[in-house]
């Protein structure tokens, strides 16, 4: 399954969607994901030491959340991956 995801060997089947031609490579998914995981836990530990006031508790709450975040996506994904509506 990683390799698929990784080097689109997927290419040869047969869809009913259009073939997109600006389409991302996997190693350029990978990144954004991340970049996007590390802005997300700034804004987490930036909101919560407004809120509490303390940089070690902001650290520690964008600590713990950098990883349920993850957790949580995964099994949002696999979920989303059982249900056959719009694909």
């Amino acid at each position: 399954m990683i390799d698929q995801v990784l080097t689109n060997s997927n290419q040869n089947e047969k869809t009913s969607f259009k073939t997109d031609s600006a389409k991302e490579k996997p190693l350029r998914s990978i990144v954004k994901s991340i970049s996007w995981r590390i802005v997300g836990t700034i804004d987490t530990m930036i909101i919560s030491w407004i809120v509490t006031g303390k940089l070690d508790t902001a650290l520690l709450i964008g600590g713990v959340e950098v990883v349920t975040k993850m957790v949580l996506y995964f099994f949002h994904e696999r979920i989303w991956n059982n249900i056959k509506w719009g694909k």
